[in-house]
């Protein structure tokens, strides 16, 4: 696989025809696994880095369910081409440091990544469109068993599956949502459902997951326990509590657009001048303005542009994509307007 062939493909996880979409931009599963009879990669010796490394490789080239996947080598790849699949939500910012001895198997349609000794020595990971845990964890159910008939993972009868942390033994599971919460985040109640939330075992994180922060009210929101339940139990406990959020957050809207829409639709229409208008434009303030125009578009406030763009826009905009695009290293200034340069020819178009 070319990366550079993905800069005009579109990802699944954006392609916005997933369930409840207009409030869930993406659904996804990631398991943890070590494989039995190693060190953690954290503890491991290059020697044993290499050889887990072999060993993955081996047993992913017999997968029927990785059939046609491609494996990358992060020592392969340049370090802009590692930031750039990152910002694809295809592996982390963990994988992109110290690249000797990791990987990543991605299939071509950006559903299946798995990530080769990050923290632990398989971060398998299926995303979707919209809403739709229940179709993810079918996936990788069967990604994961066709894996296990090749590798032996780390497991205790008592514990279940071993990892290098303490909170991803169990089940090794962590579901996640990525949700737009705007009304909330403009009727000041983030706060308490947050709160809320947490004591039921899940947490909340930025857009690219753990340690960042939030941006134009797109949040993570995941489980925190994979210890002392089954799979299908968290993911359930997940949809029952990520269904009341996405409940409010319209119910919100609709308050909204009732008692404030003359405020609402100038936020919208303002949002839309400047990024029609901009020369000079940081990531952070598309994807705040870009948040307001997609809750324009879903209250009906403006009918264009269609949200695949802005879900075109969401990703080409960022710092590895830019420079793909150009060509060439870009200053962050140079990145800048490049940016603002971009949108305003996807927003005439």
């Amino acid at each position: 696989m070319k990366i550079d062939n993905l800069l005009y493909k579109e990802s699944e996880w954006l392609k916005g025809t997933g369930p409840k979409a207009n409030t869930v931009i993406s659904s996804r599963i990631r398991l943890a696994r070590n494989v039995d009879g190693y060190n953690f990669f954290t503890t491991a010796s290059p020697e044993t880095k290499r050889k887990i490394f072999d060993d993955i490789q081996a047993a992913v080239k017999k997968c029927k369910t990785l059939k046609g996947a491609s494996l990358l080598s992060m020592k392969e790849i340049t370090e802009l081409d590692r930031q750039f699949l990152v910002e694809r939500h295809l592996m982390s910012l963990e994988h992109v440091a110290e690249p000797e001895s990791k990987g990543l198997v991605l299939d071509d349609k950006e559903v299946v990544s798995i990530m080769i000794n990050e923290e632990d020595h398989l971060r398998i990971q299926v995303l979707q469109s919209g809403f739709n845990l229940t179709e993810a964890w079918r996936i990788i159910d069967a990604i994961d068993n066709d894996l296990a008939e090749r590798l032996r993972f780390a497991f205790s009868p008592r514990y279940g599956f071993l990892t290098a942390c303490p909170t991803n033994t169990g089940t090794g599971l962590r579901g996640s949502v990525m949700l737009h919460l705007p009304a909330l985040a403009m009727t000041n109640q983030l706060n308490s459902v947050f709160q809320a939330i947490s004591k039921l075992g899940l947490t909340i994180r930025g857009l690219y997951g753990e340690g960042t922060e939030a941006t134009g009210e797109f949040y993570q929101i995941s489980n925190q326990v994979t210890l002392g339940y089954s799979e299908t139990d968290l993911i359930d406990n997940i949809e029952k509590i990520i269904s009341r959020i996405i409940g409010r957050e319209n119910t919100t809207r609709a308050s909204l657009l009732s008692k404030n829409k003359e405020e609402i639709t100038d936020k919208v229409w303002r949002a839309m001048g400047t990024l029609r208008s901009a020369r000079i434009i940081t990531s952070n303030e598309t994807i705040t303005l870009l948040s307001t125009i997609r809750l324009g578009i879903d209250l009906a406030i403006i009918k264009e542009p269609d949200v695949k763009v802005l879900n075109e826009l969401f990703i080409l905009m960022q710092p590895a994509h830019l420079q793909k695009l150009e060509g060439k290293a870009l200053s962050p200034q140079e990145r800048d307007v490049k940016r603002a340069a971009l949108i305003r020819e996807k927003l005439k178009s």
